[in-house]
């Protein structure tokens, strides 16, 4: 599933000629760049591994004759995310894309503090940072795409994830309620809620996911609903767990959560 060449020019007439990626260097992020490259936006990568976005942005600007520029940045330092700020300023980006972001798992009271703090930081207060600049940018020029990555987990908790579930509930609830407030000013706004995605996530969170999708198997709808509505679920796999959860009350959605979580992390507790 691609990109129609009226798709392509109507994109690039709403939201200009570069994006901004956070996360690029990988998962969604590196799927979402790849997919705006052949739309003909130019964009600017940003991430911590300059190796790697360095090699990303030179394949892009070869593959598909676009324009890149690299921003490392480690957004869990709010000056670092201040700096990115200006280091963006006289760079006519149009489109900003939140995919950085990461996730843990198992109990919460035997957390890690500090991964846990860092985690609310990446994908909660510099998503924020970010997103509030982008939305007073783009409203004064009356135009621009501001995409946010939520989660299906982010509408009720989920125990053995239960802060990663909350931070993508603050991302959910904050794209719905931007969607309203920006699309006046010719803004759009849209909530991803992808549901299992094989993007290294699972490694990092210490999850044994099954039966995930692919990165590419939700950047294309992504960008595709972005302008129709304030939250998209992409991918076959996403529709099919939302449809099964739709009827179900809030309180039974948990205990799901539960079972699931427990299951994608019972190897954790074997080895305690």
């Amino acid at each position: 599933m691609g990109f129609s060449n009226h798709f392509k020019k109507t994109f690039k007439t709403k939201y200009g000629s570069w994006a901004l990626v956070t996360g690029a260097s990988s998962g969604i992020g590196e799927a979402l760049c790849t997919n705006l490259a052949t739309i003909g936006m130019n964009i600017v990568l940003s991430g911590r591994n300059k190796k790697k976005l360095r090699s990303f942005s030179n394949s892009l600007e070869e593959e598909y004759g676009i324009l890149t520029e690299v921003v490392i940045a480690d957004i869990s330092s709010t000056p670092e995310v201040y700096g990115m700020v200006e280091e963006l300023r006289n760079i006519p980006i149009g489109l900003f894309v939140a995919s950085a972001g990461f996730g843990t798992s198992g109990p919460f009271r035997e957390a890690n503090l500090d991964e846990e703090i860092r985690m609310l930081k990446v994908n909660s207060l510099a998503l924020m940072m970010l997103t509030y600049y982008f939305a007073r940018k783009f409203a004064e020029q009356k135009k621009g795409g501001i995409v946010l990555m939520s989660s299906i987990v982010g509408f009720q908790g989920a125990p053995n994830a239960a802060h990663y579930a909350a931070t993508k509930a603050y991302v959910q609830s904050l794209g719905e309620g931007l969607y309203h407030e920006l699309k006046p000013y010719g803004v759009d706004v849209i909530a991803a809620a992808p549901g299992p995605v094989d993007t290294g996530f699972g490694k990092v969170a210490d999850m044994r996911m099954e039966n995930a999708l692919k990165p590419s198997d939700v950047a294309v709808p992504i960008l595709k609903a972005l302008g129709k509505k304030h939250t998209v679920f992409p991918g076959l796999l996403t529709k099919l767990l939302i449809s099964g959860l739709r009827t179900v009350p809030r309180w039974g959605k948990i205990r799901i959560m539960k079972m699931v979580m427990g299951k994608m992390t019972e190897h954790q507790q074997a080895s305690l």
